[in-house]
């Protein structure tokens, strides 16, 4: 079994394509905007992660995880990377839509987190929780200030797709018995060392359910003249991270800002400033041959990136709080769910959060205008 007690599954027809969702059994409809929370999961995954924490969460909120398109049990509908991740914040937002949702509470989670300040942009939002968020400039081929290396993007999206991890991906395997089967890349990528859990079958799954058609995962590539000879294509998940068609450092203008919450795991090896998924740093590890060196090709600084954007943000009139959690991978919510939820429970407000346990205090870090 796949769904944890107490969690529901049903699938919302839309104008766009049908989107699964995940609740708790005992969510009221009628619960107001302001205690609604929506959970936006990462690349390779789907709303299964979110499982534990929607059982934490307070009886008196309405929780609800959603399934990307190609992800999970929602239509496995091809994207149009030259949008950016609009195609999943458009469905996103036919999906609440549907359900008279005008406002909540956004948890994005890596890519997810970009889907949220996508839909900040787009739409209104009451908060947002960026749980290792790909940088607002995308991932991968760009400077500190966002600038891009090269203008095919080399080196970043369909192209930089793992295509044994692909391969296992479409086969579903479930083993451990290589460095690329989708377990091993949870154990390693996923979470830090040291991390069990009773429910990595369930994780697995998940990752599992991740579709690899055309216009899904990863996406195509096109051939560059630019090292390490490939650039992003025009379809598929990686692509939409493209930087030439992401960027949304423009939450820093939003009129109206919502407060943020950004939460990361200091031995994240995905989200990094020294990143194992970044072509340019595997370059410069000696792991891509050819890298034509620092003045070219220099590995994205992903994390201070997002504290410059933030602290953009904070400068003017937001508020943000930052939760850099020691020990800890590309996945808090899994590996230090009592300190996520408390500080995702503070963010919204909730009267209930000063009862959870305290986490360490050097790991809280503000960053807040006020």
């Amino acid at each position: 079994m796949t769904l944890l007690d107490g969690i529901t599954s049903r699938i919302i027809d839309t104008d766009r394509l049908s989107v699964n969702i995940l609740e708790r059994s005992g969510d009221s409809p009628d619960t107001s905007t302001d205690q609604t929370i929506v959970l936006v999961h990462g690349n390779v995954s789907s709303s299964l992660f979110w499982q534990e924490l929607m059982q934490d969460l307070p009886a008196e909120l309405r929780v609800i995880a959603i399934d990307l398109r190609g992800f999970g049990g929602s239509e496995h509908a091809p994207i149009d990377a030259t949008r950016g991740v609009r195609d999943f914040s458009d469905d996103i937002h036919a999906a609440l839509t549907a359900l008279g949702i005008d406002a909540a509470h956004f948890v994005g989670w890596s890519l997810g987190a970009g889907v949220v300040m996508q839909y900040a942009l787009d739409h209104r939002t009451l908060s947002l929780t960026l749980e290792s968020p790909v940088s607002p400039f995308g991932f991968g081929g760009t400077r500190r200030d966002g600038t891009r290396l090269t203008d095919d993007d080399a080196g970043c999206g369909g192209g930089a797709a793992n295509a044994e991890f692909v391969r296992r991906l479409t086969e579903r395997d479930t083993t451990d018995e290589a460095a690329s089967s989708p377990r091993s890349v949870f154990r390693s990528g996923y979470v830090a060392e040291g991390y069990t859990t009773e429910y990595e079958d369930i994780w697995v799954e998940s990752m599992l359910s991740t579709s690899t058609a055309t216009g899904n995962y990863p996406g195509d590539a096109k051939t560059s003249e630019n090292w390490p000879g490939f650039a992003a294509g025009e379809n598929g998940v990686l692509n939409t991270l493209a930087p030439g068609y992401f960027n949304v450092s423009g939450i820093v203008d939003l009129d109206e800002k919502p407060p943020v919450l950004w939460v990361h795991g200091e031995l994240d090896a995905i989200v990094s400033d020294a990143s194992f998924y970044d072509f340019n740093h595997l370059g410069a590890l000696g792991l891509v041959p050819g890298w034509p060196g620092e003045e070219v090709a220099p590995a994205q600084p992903m994390v201070a990136q997002t504290r410059d954007v933030l602290q953009r943000y904070a400068d003017g009139g937001g508020k943000v709080s930052e939760l850099a959690i020691p020990g800890v991978g590309h996945s808090p919510h899994l590996e230090r769910p009592a300190e996520f939820r408390r500080a995702l429970l503070e963010l919204i407000g909730y009267i209930g959060a000063p009862q959870d346990p305290a986490p360490p205090t050097e790991a809280i870090i503000l960053s807040s205008s006020d």
